[in-house]
């Protein structure tokens, strides 16, 4: 067999050497120089991850259209589950997009909005409110006290785990609360959160490919049902 200038055998595969290139995956600025420019570069793990979420957020939206009686829990904070006893799934996908309270107050739709969000790898944020809404159920003064410590320190503390996007003025103020803390002492950060995903997150989410998906599917059926009538 023949050898390349390279010193390889011909039709030997031409593996790169990886020294000094930083993290797991290749970024642009990382690709070693002396590759021609139409080889191809290897996904990157965080761009391996994404795509699939993107996947598995396609495979859920379709699930929570066609079976709307599947029951599907969602976080830690949020424990919402989807009962057998829904309405129309397809008019109920169709009310999402009127408003992100008309979203919000569904089960279905949370839990479709919650995996859109781990796609951007921005599910701290409902889940943060989630947690804010049992928390605001909660009676007992001793149990009250202990949630709100454990909320705060997951989500609203500098350099929490799962830390949410909120100023520093709300966060002290979130922080000066907890000496006392009442059913009310999250409401703050957790406007200021809403907000965020009202006006960043939720546009996006109408605007996925899935949820035009969703909406196609359940305007098709609901035409379908009206000829069968």
């Amino acid at each position: 067999v023949g050898r390349g200038s390279s010193g390889l055998e011909l039709g030997e595969p031409f593996t790169p050497k990886r020294k000094g290139l930083r993290g797991k995956g290749w970024g642009h600025a990382e690709h070693p120089r002396g590759l021609a420019s139409g080889s191809r570069q290897r996904p990157g793990p965080g761009a391996l991850l994404l795509a699939q979420r993107a996947k598995e957020l396609k495979s859920r939206l379709g699930i929570l259209l066609h079976k709307p009686e599947l029951a599907h829990r969602i976080g830690a904070a949020g424990k919402l589950q989807l009962g057998s006893r829904q309405r129309d799934s397809s008019r109920e996908v169709l009310e999402w997009r009127e408003s992100f309270d008309q979203l919000l107050k569904s089960k279905n739709g949370v839990t479709a909005f919650h995996t859109f969000l781990k796609t951007e790898f921005s599910e701290e944020n409902l889940d943060f409110w989630l947690a804010c809404e049992d928390f605001k159920k909660t009676r007992s003064k001793t149990k009250l006290a202990s949630k709100a410590n454990r909320i705060f320190e997951e989500f609203v503390q500098s350099e929490a785990p799962r830390e949410v996007n909120i100023d520093h003025e709300t966060r002290e103020i979130t922080r000066k609360n907890l000496s006392g803390a009442t059913s009310a002492c999250f409401n703050e950060a957790q406007a200021k959160t809403r907000t965020l995903m009202e006006k960043d997150s939720y546009p996006r989410f109408l605007k996925s490919a899935s949820y035009q998906d969703m909406t196609k599917q359940a305007a098709s059926r609901g035409t379908s049902k009206r000829l069968h009538t």
